[in-house]
C-alpha cells in the first residue's frame, strides 16, 4: 500500500476524531510561517521586525494597518538555481499574515523602513475608537 495514502487515511481519522481544526494549532511546527516577527511593546508603541531577505522593490511588499491588526503580503525570492540543494532553511515564496496586536494603533502615526533584510514599524497606541486600513509606505536606510 502506498505510505502517502496511508497518511492521508490517518489525517482523515484523525480530523474526523479531533474535528478539522486540528492541525491549525501543529501549521508552525510542521511548516513554519513566513515572514517571522518579532514584536516588543511598551505602554504607548510596538516596534515590529520583520525578517524579509532579498527585498530588491518595496513595492511588492504591503504592509497594512487595520486597528489592532497587522497584515503583511508579499514575497521572499531567493534567486538561486545553481547545482543541487544540499541544505535549505531560509523560507522563501509568497506570503500573506495576519498579525493580532496587543492594542489597537493610530493610523496617523506609523513608521516602517528597510535595511539589510529587515522591516522596522514603528506603531503608537490608539485613543479613540476611529479605524481605517492604511497601506505603509517603506523607505530604504542608507548605510552610514
Amino acid at each position: 500500500m502506498d505510505p502517502f495514502q496511508q497518511m492521508a487515511d490517518w489525517k482523515k481519522n484523525m480530523d474526523h476524531f479531533f474535528g478539522d481544526s486540528f492541525w491549525n494549532e501543529f501549521e508552525g511546527l510542521i511548516k513554519p510561517t513566513i515572514p517571522q516577527i518579532n514584536i516588543y511593546q511598551t505602554d504607548h508603541e510596538l516596534f515590529c521586525i520583520v525578517n524579509i531577505p532579498g527585498l530588491h522593490d518595496l513595492d511588492k511588499l504591503d504592509i497594512y494597518v487595520d486597528y489592532a491588526t497587522l497584515e503583511l503580503r508579499g514575497s521572499i525570492d531567493i534567486d538561486h538555481s545553481h547545482g543541487t540543494v544540499v541544505k535549505e532553511e531560509i523560507l522563501y515564496g509568497v506570503f500573506e499574515r495576519k498579525i493580532t496586536l496587543p492594542f489597537p494603533v493610530r493610523a496617523d502615526k506609523i513608521k516602517a523602513t528597510y535595511k539589510h533584510g529587515l522591516v522596522y514599524i514603528q506603531l503608537h497606541r490608539l485613543i479613540s475608537e476611529t479605524s481605517r486600513k492604511n497601506r505603509i509606505h517603506v523607505h530604504v536606510l542608507e548605510d552610514n
